[in-house]
């Protein structure tokens, strides 16, 4: 097959990549997987050159008729299958409906065309990543096997349909969860789940507050450990005044039936610790009953204690309290089945099973009746065996408690409830001190005053499942989840910190670092991720290339940070999206040649489009800062829903002109006797910010791509509400040495030589700092020119002519170069990355002023070199891959040379 990198000559589809992108990117603004399939043979036969293909695909998956595909109207894909649909499309389509049949109602995909023959960028959502990945794995199997049985002989859809199903139901949140996460989605809570269990952050940093399933950040540990005591807190109740059955706790069944003694027949007997009503008997009316119940209480026991207590009367109610408020009642009636005079209990359970909104577990609203030893007993006790027909109207009960997760049913009772029930249940939480309680009341009638009619609490639960309120069996749902979210985000309360992204081919860790230093001169709290790692609070946590979505979310999780700045680069957004939902501010720096031939992005304008990720996550409320001197950059702004904030170094810009005159915001340099000057615009309003000589970073306004990255970073303080004199003093302290900024300019003396460590690793970000290096030198300084010794690498996933170009730029600034290579080769052999930055230094021709031209590969020795060939007064340029040990040296080489005069005084 012509252009594919492999000859795919049967009728199958492969899966050359398979990546989650969270967040915003590249191919879509929400969350996605994205699959890169070769279809092979299959580019030449559309599905209507497919006999047969379309009506068995219908066959598995008959919801696929409902897909409108880019019809917009229910049935367009299978029209679009009749006229002859390529097997991309079809596998996108696909791996929606498996989700869809899993309870995910998705329909966002796309596929395209990657430029290479019969190879596509197959996208489409997901809610839950594992679930999305398995349906595109899944998806890709169908297709195959329904194009060429053979290839696959062993594939049985439906059975791997159940598995897919089955896992998707493992890893989903419960129905509590998913209620809670709901309500705060409706609000604009972000979320990020923990664990691949439960346990979910709601908010950002300094805001966010933790779940897991009911219970929240602010639950008392104290509080569900006295819950769990049931003796415990049937004695506190009881101190309360509130209505309790009588209780003892024993550890043995002698123990158990001489407390039932002293109670009085009957009892209920239970585990003093259990949960979800396991291991609970009830109604017990002698001793052997006694007997017989309490092995299965004290093995469903995690301390080994069984209470025993009074049997109290009546129906079983559940009511939820949140905030010390009651939001809902429910009557639970335990699992039964009513007669119908035709069927016996066995199949009347197969008829109630059968019951779409039963599953397994809490996988649905309501859950299947299972029958065991203890369900066949009880329906002995009422004259059944299973395989009776009970008469038509008759009610056999299947369990004795009515908790939904032995297959009971709820009917919400919440407006129903006498005052003095509601009074009696929320004074039961605050005794206990749960800010969220399940109390069970046993009464004849809610409706009527327990204490009255009889009746009480006879369990306070933890972390109370919210489904019997949510999806009640009969009667109206209540939004239970909406207290919870006002308990923890209440109204007017903020959920999220300010998010400033920095992207840009060069100077995206300076601008980073900029910002962060302004903010935490205000005194807050940063997170700022970089190619440095991840600093909190001024503090480096992780030392490592932290560009990427994963830093930003553990930033995102820490409970310090008041304010997030991201540098966010290429290839985390090509890997794994932003990994949040939006940013407040972006920075676009600059688009220039880099990276270009990974991961499908071989063209600048590629390239900005990837980088336009940032804006396009900027929200209404949000600005996005770029740089108007870059037709590529400039261009971005048709992408951002908030405000544009230009910046521009160069003079007399007139699309900043008339941005301002119709009252925007632009950042600009303007030339004076004293200098270039800084100046923030809005509208009218001209405010000085500082002349460029006075800050440091800018080497006395010399290192221009510096003037740029503090223009762009005044302009992202500004929009986010940092005051003028701070953002002044930010700048004006903000440094550009190893401490402070490692590897970005960082200026040292050796020996008499100047040397600057910097992290210039392509064609246009040496341009600009051989602009620098070029000015470095005042004119009139001797009449010996010094010497510019300059180190030069690049990283060997780069395409050739990039490295060449490399070359050819430092060739005009340096007087000597010294080549070398990083550490990781990155897929080059050694010397070969080397080799190309050499042939294009050599092809630089008039234009270069180098002199010498040296291959030393190891980064150490190469700094050793360079040193040595300096003199006195000379300026050396490390451009480096290993900061912090090229930085180490030089403080070596430095001692080394003092102590050496030292003792060169000392003979003298």
């Amino acid at each position: 097959m012509a252009g594919s990198s492999k000859q795919n000559t049967d009728r199958a589809i492969d899966i050359r990549q398979l990546r989650v992108l969270r967040g915003p990117n590249y191919y879509a603004y929400e969350p996605c997987i994205h699959m890169v399939v070769d279809i092979g043979a299959l580019e030449e036969l559309p599905t209507d050159q497919l006999p047969g293909f379309t009506e068995q695909l219908l066959a598995a998956l008959p919801g696929l008729a409902d897909h409108q595909c880019s019809r917009g109207r229910d049935g367009g894909f299978v029209e679009r299958l009749n006229e002859g649909t390529w097997a991309g499309h079809v596998t996108e389509h696909v791996a929606l409906e498996l989700q869809r049949t899993a309870g995910h109602e998705i329909t966002r995909g796309k596929t395209r065309s990657t430029g290479e023959t019969g190879v596509y960028n197959v996208i489409f959502a997901y809610l839950d990543e594992t679930v999305g990945t398995l349906a595109g794995k899944l998806a890709v199997r169908l297709v195959n096997h329904l194009i060429q049985p053979t290839a696959d002989p062993e594939f049985d859809f439906e059975a791997e349909h159940e598995a897919f199903l089955l896992t998707s139901q493992r890893v989903a949140f419960g129905p509590s969860t998913q209620a809670i996460l709901e309500e705060a989605i409706s609000r604009d809570i972000p979320w990020q789940r923990l664990n691949s269990a439960s346990l979910v952050q709601l908010g950002h940093g300094v805001h966010a507050k933790r779940i897991r399933a009911t219970m929240t950040s602010v639950t008392s540990s104290l509080a569900v450990d006295i819950a769990s005591d049931k003796e415990l807190t049937n004695r506190l109740l009881l101190a309360a005044g509130l209505p309790v059955p009588q209780s003892e706790v024993v550890r043995s069944v002698d123990g158990a039936v001489a407390a039932a003694g002293r109670i009085g027949y009957p009892v209920v007997v239970k585990p003093l610790d259990g949960n979800h009503g396991r291991g609970v008997a009830i109604n017990l009316a002698d001793a052997d009953a006694v007997r017989a119940a309490y092995p299965e209480a004290d093995r469903q026991s995690r301390r080994g204690n069984v209470i025993v207590e009074s049997f109290i009367t009546g129906r079983d109610y559940r009511c939820l309290v949140i905030g010390g408020n009651i939001v809902a009642i429910a009557e639970r009636v335990p699992a039964h089945v009513i007669g119908d005079g035709t069927h016996t209990v066995e199949q009347l359970v197969e008829l109630t099973n059968a019951d779409p909104r039963r599953g397994v577990g809490h996988e649905k609203v309501l859950t299947r009746i299972e029958i065991d030893e203890r369900a066949i007993e009880l329906v002995a006790a009422q004259g059944f065996s299973m395989d009776s027909v009970p008469p038509a109207g008759e009610m056999v009960k299947l369990a004795l408690t009515g908790n939904m997760s032995t297959g009971g049913i709820s009917i919400d009772r919440t407006f129903e409830a006498h005052p003095d029930n509601i009074d009696i249940a929320e004074e039961a939480a605050r005794v206990v001190g749960l800010d969220i309680a399940g109390i069970d009341f046993l009464c004849p009638d809610i409706t009527q005053p327990v204490r009255e009619t009889g009746g009480g609490i006879c369990e306070v639960n933890a972390a109370p499942g919210f489904r019997m309120h949510t999806h009640p069996t009969v009667g109206e749902p209540q939004y239970v989840a909406k207290p919870v979210v006002d308990l923890l985000f209440p109204p007017g309360s903020s959920s999220r910190i300010p998010i400033i992204a920095v992207t840009g081919t060069n100077g995206k860790t300076t601008t980073s670092r900029m910002i962060a230093h302004i903010f935490k001169s205000l005194g807050r709290k940063v997170g700022m991720t970089s190619t440095d790692g991840v600093v909190i609070d001024d503090r480096l946590v992780i030392r490592a290339d932290a560009s990427g979505p994963r830093s930003a979310r553990m930033v995102l999780q820490n409970p310090r940070v008041d304010l997030a700045v991201f540098e966010v680069a290429r290839g985390g957004i090509l890997r794994e999206g932003l990994g949040y939902s939006r940013n407040d501010v972006a920075v676009v720096l600059n688009v220039a040649p880099d990276h270009l031939g990974l991961r499908g992005i071989d063209t600048i304008e590629q390239l900005a489009k990837v980088k336009q990720v940032v804006v396009e996550a900027v929200p209404r409320s949000g600005a996005a800062v770029l740089n108007a001197d870059d037709e590529l950059v400039a261009s971005m702004r048709r992408a951002c829903s908030g405000e544009v904030v230009w910046f521009s170094i160069q003079p007399n810009n007139r699309r900043i002109a008339d941005h301002c005159r119709r009252g925007g915001k632009a950042v600009i340099l303007e030339p004076s006797e004293l200098g270039d000057l800084i100046v923030l615009v809005h509208g009218r309003r001209r405010m000085p910010l500082a002349y460029t000589h006075l800050l440091p970073a800018t080497f006395n306004g010399k290192a221009m791509f510096n003037v740029q990255n503090t223009m762009a970073a005044a302009a992202a303080a500004y929009v986010v509400g940092a005051p003028l004199h701070d953002i002044r003093a930010g700048l004006r302290s903000f440094t550009p040495s190893y401490y402070q900024a490692p590897g970005r300019m960082n200026l040292t003396e050796v020996n008499g030589t100047k040397v600057i460590v910097d992290y210039c690793h392509n064609a246009p970000g040496m341009a600009a700092l051989g602009d620098f290096v070029d000015k470095f030198f005042d004119e009139g300084t001797g009449f010996e020119r010094p010497q510019k010794v300059g180190v030069i690498a690049t990283a060997g996933d780069r395409r050739d002519d990039d490295m060449r170009d490399l070359g050819r730029e430092a060739a005009k600034h340096f007087d000597v170069m010294i080549v070398r290579e990083d550490a990781n080769l990155r897929g080059r052999k050694p010397g070969e990355t080397a080799d190309l930055i050499v042939e294009g230094a050599q092809s630089a021709g008039a234009d270069g002023r180098v002199k010498e031209l040296e291959v030393v590969l190891n980064e150490i020795d190469a700094t050793r070199a360079a040193v040595r060939r300096a003199n006195p007064g000379d300026l050396v340029v490390l451009c480096v891959d290993r900061a912090r040990d090229v930085w180490d040296e030089l403080q070596t080489i430095g001692q080394v040379a003092q102590a050496g005069a030292s003792s060169e005084d000392s003979e003298s």
